[in-house]
């Protein structure tokens, strides 16, 4: 095994024992009783933020991916909201929450206008709720075993021989952004999930930058690699995800769906959600709330 599998399997084991011991953690502090003077407070809800689909398929898998993390979290409100063609919308799950707290959880894979613009507007126009905006869910190691899993359950060898190796490389299908640091994203994720599998992976993109997923997979056939499977980084079956699909010379991978790898990860994100986009204040908001 070369060193790059072996850190990379450490880095996983990491991962899922940080978001085990962050999903514990989580449950129990819902039950711890706040500080003097401010009565018992409910952990802040979760929003799942998607996309959205005109795809019939993408609604009923986020759906169940809720109801995943509702298992996971017992007690934990978890709300899902989408950006655009599939109700409910984010503005409206927003609305409709009580007032209180809430994170924002971006069932995204990579940065973008969405994340960086869409979701922050929406927080911000709740003004009866306390806001934060989470990450997105990739990068990460967890993602990739989820990549992995949906790529043996299509017919990839599960222990590859050196031979199958080095005849062998992956197309990261990713949607595609004009914001570079949606390429870094997509580009990271790549070269993890190299790592795991110990062959090239090239991202290889649905719309707004090239390459797309054939000229991916024609620049690793020019190198020699005659077995080019399509790994699907999308979290939902969708126009974007079968077009991918349909482009792959060899093997093409399921969505990651409701692995139980994106529940994990939502949850992780959740709890982590980062202190640069903090909670506006009490003060703040009672003042927002004041002057309409």
């Amino acid at each position: 095994m070369d060193h790059g599998t072996t850190y990379l399997d450490h880095t996983v084991g990491t991962a899922g024992l940080l978001t085990m011991i962050s999903d514990q953690l989580g449950s129990r502090l819902s039950h711890v009783s706040p500080l003097r003077g401010y009565g018992r407070r409910q952990p802040p809800a979760l929003v799942l933020v998607a996309h959205g689909s005109r795809d019939p398929r993408a609604l009923a898998t986020v759906s169940e991916l809720v109801e995943r993390i509702r298992e996971r979290r017992p007690g934990l409100t978890v709300r899902l909201g989408h950006i655009e063609l599939n109700e409910p919308l984010l503005s409206d799950t927003l609305a409709a929450l009580p007032a209180g707290r809430a994170v924002l959880v971006p069932l995204l894979l990579s940065r973008g206008h969405h994340v960086k613009h869409d979701l922050p507007r929406a927080a911000d126009a709740a003004e009866h709720l306390l806001t934060r905006v989470a990450d997105p869910l990739g990068p990460h190691p967890l993602l990739v075993e989820a990549l992995h899993d949906r790529l043996v359950e299509a017919g990839w060898p599960e222990r590859a021989t050196d031979r199958d190796r080095r005849r062998s490389g992956v197309v990261l299908a990713a949607a595609g952004s004009r914001d570079p640091r949606a390429a870094q994203d997509i580009r990271a994720a790549a070269g993890l999930l190299a790592d795991r599998l110990g062959v090239p992976v090239v991202p290889g993109y649905a719309s707004a930058t090239a390459p797309d997923v054939a000229t991916a997979a024609r620049s690793l056939a020019a190198h020699g690699r005659d077995r080019i499977a399509v790994a699907s980084y999308f979290t939902a079956p969708g126009r974007f995800a079968t077009e991918t699909a349909a482009a792959a010379p060899g093997i093409a991978a399921a969505p990651l769906g409701t692995h139980p790898s994106l529940a994990r990860l939502v949850l992780h994100r959740y709890d982590r959600a980062p202190a640069t986009t903090a909670y506006a204040t009490e003060a703040d908001t009672m003042a927002r709330t004041a002057s309409v």
